[in-house]
């Protein structure tokens, strides 16, 4: 089994908290908007794999070194991450197409600050946003999340509040 921690839309922030539950982790993952190179290189240091697409805010600095979609596979199951992505039944028209081509069983969306665990049965994958971690955005609670992944399944999977997103 691998233990992954996911996160989004930091915006520039990173905290203690943050490292403190990424812990442990065999990988961590990023669905975007990290807000500067910075918080690249501070999240490679966490895991000995880390993952991360470029946003919509990310600048050169970010684009130069993370993509704008990871798919690929782990311990038997097909992942898809992409900042815009939506989510079942709004997914982006960007996501419509990379969703038939590789038909992920997870597939990973930042972009909305909205932290969402959605099923969707039509295309038979899960989708995951883990809301957003920094605190930029109009979120109350900075969130992450942690599972893992075993046998083709997300397992165990926790949702993870970081505290408010203002008054820190």
């Amino acid at each position: 089994m691998k233990r992954i921690g996911l996160l989004s839309d930091t915006h520039g922030y990173l905290d203690e908290r943050i490292a403190h539950h990424l812990r442990g982790c065999d990988e961590i993952w990023h669905a975007g908007d990290f807000g500067d190179a910075a918080v690249v290189s501070q999240l490679q240091t966490l895991a000995p794999c880390f993952r991360g697409v470029y946003g919509n805010i990310d600048g050169a600095d970010v684009r130069r070194t993370q993509p704008l979609v990871q798919d690929f596979e782990l311990e038997g199951l097909r992942v898809l991450m992409t900042h815009i992505g939506g989510y079942p039944g709004h997914y982006s028209p960007a996501a419509r197409p990379l969703l038939a081509a590789s038909r992920p069983g997870l597939f990973i969306s930042g972009h909305s600050h909205i932290l969402r665990v959605m099923p969707d049965a039509r295309l038979g994958l899960l989708h995951l946003n883990p809301g957003a971690a920094g605190r930029h955005g109009f979120h109350q609670v900075r969130t992450l999340l942690r599972f893992g992944i075993a046998a083709g399944k997300v397992v165990e999977l926790q949702a993870v509040e970081l505290g408010k997103r203002t008054g820190l």
